[in-house]
This record gives C-alpha cells, sequence and structure tokens, in this order.
C-alpha cells in the first residue's frame, strides 16, 4: 500500500510512502530546490510524524531535477507576516532574528537529527548552505557524482546556521570547518567522500536504485534498535564516557524486550533469516 502526499501550496514539496519508504522530495528544481519557509516546515513536520508512523521504517530527502539537492533557502519567497504590534514599536527588536533561525532552519535540522527511525540524503546536486547541513543532518548521505558542497554563507556575508557548526565540526573537525566555512569552496562530491561528508558517491544513473537498495535494507531492518543505535551515536560526542555508558546499558535493556529483537534471538536459535516488523 502507497500512499502520495503534497504540501498544501502547490507541489513544492512531495511525500510518497511505499513499503516501509517515506520519500520526500523537493520540487522546484527551476530554482535550484531553494526551500520556502512552507517547505521547510512542511518536511521537517513530516520527519516528525515518521517517528511515530509504524507505516515508515525509514526517510529519503532528495530533490527534483538533475542540477540542485538544495540550494538553501529561498531569498526571494519572503516572510511569514509580522505579529500585530503596539503603536510606536520598530519593525524589529532584539530577538526576531535569533527566534526566525530557532524555529526555521534549526528546527528542521533537529528533526531529522531527533527522528527515530533512520534518514537517508539523496543528493543529486548541489548542496549549498542550509541545503548543505540538510543533508549533513541526515544519517547517510548518498552523492551523484555531479554534486558537489558549499558552505555558501560567507559569500553572502553572513555566519553559518542550521546547525552547520555542530554537524561540520563533528564530521570533518575543527580545523577543516573553518577552512570549508571562512572560504566556501565548492567541495565536490568525490572530495565529499573523502573528507567523511558523505558515504557513497554514485554515478548519477545509479543513484535512484542505491537509495533504494539501502531504504529497502533498513526499512526490513530492526527499526527500534537502529533507532537506537542512532540515538546513542549522536549523544556520544556530547556526553561523559560515564553517561555514556550509561545510556548504552538502559538502551540495550529497553530494545532486548522489542519485539524484533525476540525474533531476531529465535531466528538466529532457528537458523532462519529474521523477519522483523519494525515494532
Amino acid at each position: 500500500m502507497s500512499t502520495t502526499t503534497e504540501a498544501p501550496a502547490g507541489h513544492d514539496v512531495i511525500r510518497h510512502i511505499e513499503d516501509g519508504v517515506a520519500r520526500i522530495t523537493l520540487n522546484r528544481p527551476d530554482a535550484g530546490n531553494a526551500m520556502t519557509s512552507a517547505m521547510r516546515d512542511q518536511i521537517g513536520a513530516w520527519v516528525q510524524d515518521a517517528s511515530a508512523d509504524l507505516n515508515v521504517r525509514v526517510v529519503i530527502i532528495t530533490g527534483a531535477g538533475e542540477k540542485a539537492f538544495c540550494t538553501g533557502a529561498d531569498l526571494r519567497g519572503g516572510r511569514a507576516a509580522p505579529h500585530a504590534r503596539p503603536e510606536g514599536a520598530p519593525d524589529a527588536v532584539v530577538g526576531d532574528g535569533a527566534r526566525t533561525i530557532r524555529n526555521g532552519w534549526q528546527r528542521l535540522v533537529a528533526s531529522i537529527l531527533d527522528c527515530e527511525k533512520p534518514v537517508i540524503a539523496g543528493v543529486n546536486g548541489t548542496a549549498a548552505g542550509g541545503g548543505m547541513h540538510l543533508a549533513l543532518a541526515c544519517d547517510l548521505v548518498v552523492a551523484a557524482e555531479e554534486a558537489k558542497f558549499i558552505e555558501i554563507f560567507v559569500r553572502r556575508g553572513i555566519a553559518p546556521d542550521g546547525g552547520g557548526a555542530w554537524l561540520l565540526a563533528r564530521l570533518v573537525g575543527i580545523q577543516k570547518a573553518k577552512e570549508l566555512f571562512f572560504f566556501g569552496d565548492d567541495v565536490p562530491a568525490a572530495e565529499a567522500y573523502r573528507l567523511g561528508l558523505v558515504n557513497r558517491v554514485v554515478p548519477r544513473a545509479e543513484l535512484e536504485d542505491t537509495l533504494q537498495q539501502l531504504a529497502t535494507r533498513l526499512a526490513h531492518g530492526p527499526t527500534k534498535a537502529i533507532g537506537t543505535a542512532k540515538w546513542l551515536t549522536n549523544r556520544a560526542l556530547d556526553v561523559d564516557r560515564a553517561t555514556a555508558f550509561q545510556d548504552e546499558a538502559m538502551a540495550q535493556e529497553l530494545v532486548t524486550h522489542t519485539l524484533d529483537s525476540k525474533e531476531g534471538f529465535a531466528s538466529f536459535l532457528e537458523r532462519r533469516p529474521s523477519a522483523f516488523k519494525g515494532w
């Protein structure tokens, strides 16, 4: 059984669910798949919903077309109407900008990091600015050979956002992260692979098959065990050893009470393939 859901405002972003895989496609190829605020919020809501949806066991995020995965925020898309202000109040006050960042791209990135299901980025083209951080927030990143990654913020005279410093420093180390932020140079897919930004680089013609193969394997895996491994790994660099060990012990105890865990042990003893259900 499959379902297709489109964002309320046209077809700028599409979700299709089939065989445990929720595919989210940014569908503005003529605009470099730049993301409007409505698209951003819709994707975040879908990813958040995936945690509780038993029909979803893995999420794919990709872009339509061949040129761009996501080139960041749509700077021409306008902003939501502001709240009514008292007479004499300025158009903007201290806190407005930071709140916009927190409730916007940071919330989207957090939804991916916190999703209880694995999320795969299929980087079909350029991933720039927030689009690069959208990809890096995913658990696995598969890039077409023609793809490139750009920390484009310095070209616009602004600081990186969307969790970029937190993500990039953990992936490539502090010194390399600074270099990428300071210069904003294009990073071709092959170099991104060497740096550890992506898991696989494939010919463009093989991107969809590779995404589907990975998603199918994950969709047939023990979903709770995979989600727990994701949570433990994401926390590993932020807590001390004692906390990490305590997290691990408690997580293992919880997971061993899932039906998939029981199936895993039963299939081992019976010498047959496991048939995991996702709960």
